[in-house]
Formats: structure tokens, C-alpha cells, sequence
């Protein structure tokens, strides 16, 4: 079992800045890709940013590029998500997820909820206009 637990999240204005990050606990291995999903009200949780554990490959949904920036640190079991240019269609609960790598090779970073077997609570961020 591995244990997420999100922070960071809070109320921001247009244009503003915010850090989320994920600790994980338990059983932590080296081969877990690690993501970062939200759901707004009324809409289908969806993809944000992912990145791979061993090699820091990285990708992210076209609607955050040039503003998120997501990063790991592998000897504190964490990742963070640096978000700038918030908008208030970024207004959402925001979680992140772990999903171990099956054997795909080290740049492995999914971006379907299916992949993903452990999640954390979620974190609500609300960007103001």
C-alpha cells in the first residue's frame, strides 16, 4: 500500500501562484510514476501532469504547459506541482496519484486515470477573476 497525501492547495486570483505537493508513504519503490489529476464541479476527473520515477520524464496536459511545472524528489517520497498563471478555469480538487511502472521502460509516465492505483484525497484550489 502506498499512502498520498496532498497540500498546497488554497484560494488564489487570476493570474496568481501556488505549490501543491504529494508526500507518499508505505510502500514506496523506485518504478512508481507519479500524477497529478483535478476534477472540477460537474466534469470527469482529468489528466494534469505526470512524471516517470527513475529518469524525471515529464508530460503535461496541453491547457497547464508553459505554467505548471512539476517536479520529484526521490529521496523525500515527494512532488511537487508549481502552478503560475492561474486561472479560474483551473479552479478544481486537485489530486495526485501513484501508478507502478509494470515493466514499460524508465520514461514511463501515464496519463490515463486507469493506470494509476493509489490516490491521494485531493486538495481544493479556487482561482478568483
Amino acid at each position: 500500500q502506498v499512502q498520498l497525501v496532498e497540500s498546497g492547495g488554497g484560494l488564489v486570483q487570476a493570474g496568481g501562484s501556488l505549490r501543491l505537493s504529494c508526500a507518499a508513504s508505505g510502500r514506496t519503490y523506485s518504478n512508481y510514476a507519479m500524477g497529478w489529476f483535478r476534477q472540477a464541479p460537474g466534469k470527469e476527473r482529468e489528466f494534469v501532469a505526470a512524471i516517470s520515477w527513475s529518469v524525471g520524464f515529464i508530460d503535461y496536459a496541453d491547457s497547464v504547459k508553459g505554467r505548471f511545472t512539476l517536479s520529484r524528489d526521490n529521496f523525500k517520497n515527494t512532488v511537487h506541482l508549481q502552478m503560475n498563471s492561474l486561472k479560474p478555469e483551473d479552479t478544481a480538487v486537485y489530486y495526485c496519484a501513484a501508478a507502478e511502472n509494470p515493466g514499460y521502460g524508465s520514461r514511463w509516465a501515464p496519463t490515463s486515470l486507469q493506470e494509476y492505483d493509489y490516490w491521494g484525497q485531493g486538495t481544493q484550489v479556487t482561482v478568483s477573476p
